[in-house]
């Protein structure tokens, strides 16, 4: 499988070095460099010609969001993944505006992140849950989402969150469910086994078991079926 080229982009080392080192583990990342800022990032795309950009926000010279715009105009195939402390609404917007495919908060698990990774790789879109919601919330507020869903146009490409996936990660969290318990509670409902849940998830099969044991004792079942059933019918899937 061809390897995801990713370029690394923060303005404090210690975080460059720890994301290197972390996500250098997962055998499909290749790291292919590293930048302290906006200027230095676009750069390197130039000569790297990086698969996906991990741009922070706040960075001096020039900030993840503007180093965003110019690599979307330039490079419209290099996906960007913000990777920020800030959930502040504005800086989403922003972000999604420069034409980046995901938003992610740097306490994310780095399995999370490296999943992430690959599924904006093959086209995806990343908002986390908390933000996707307090987004919707804003939109509405505005007098932009209305109807069964809002929508939210970036860079020519429209983003619609659906409200009816937020509903159900919110009886999800009835159980104290989390979104990837949710995403693996939904694959068990299609019927998929352990083996195709981690290769979807980019997980191994041994995370995903465990998964499946929390989210038994969280639905209080003990087989598949009844976990299904009573996903189904409290509307989380």
């Amino acid at each position: 499988m061809k390897k995801i080229k990713l370029l690394l982009v923060d303005d404090q080392q210690l975080i460059r070095e720890s994301l290197h080192i972390l996500l250098d583990m997962d055998t499909e990342i290749e790291v292919i460099g590293v930048a302290e800022n906006g200027q230095i990032a676009i750069e390197l795309c130039e000569k790297l010609s990086p698969t996906i950009v991990l741009m922070d926000i706040h960075m001096p010279q020039m900030d993840g969001v503007e180093a965003t715009r110019q690599i979307k105009l330039r490079w419209p195939n290099i996906h960007v993944i913000i990777l920020t402390t800030f959930q502040e609404i504005q800086y989403v917007v922003e972000a999604l505006s420069a034409g980046a495919e995901g938003y992610l908060l740097k306490a994310i698990h780095p399995k999370d992140l490296a999943a992430g990774i690959h599924w904006v790789s093959q086209g995806g879109t990343l908002i986390p849950q908390d933000i996707a919601k307090l987004l919707v919330s804003q939109l509405k507020m505005a007098g932009i989402a209305s109807g069964s869903h809002g929508s939210f146009v970036a860079s020519g490409t429209e983003v619609q969150i659906s409200e009816s996936r937020t509903n159900k990660l919110s009886k999800g969290e009835a159980y104290d469910l989390s979104v990837r318990e949710l995403q693996v509670l939904h694959y068990v409902s299609e019927g998929l086994n352990n083996r195709e849940i981690a290769e979807k998830l980019f997980l191994s099969e041994g995370t995903i078991k465990n998964y499946i044991s929390i989210i038994y004792s969280k639905l209080n079942v003990h087989d598949r079926i009844k976990a299904s059933k009573k996903a189904l019918d409290e509307g989380m899937i």
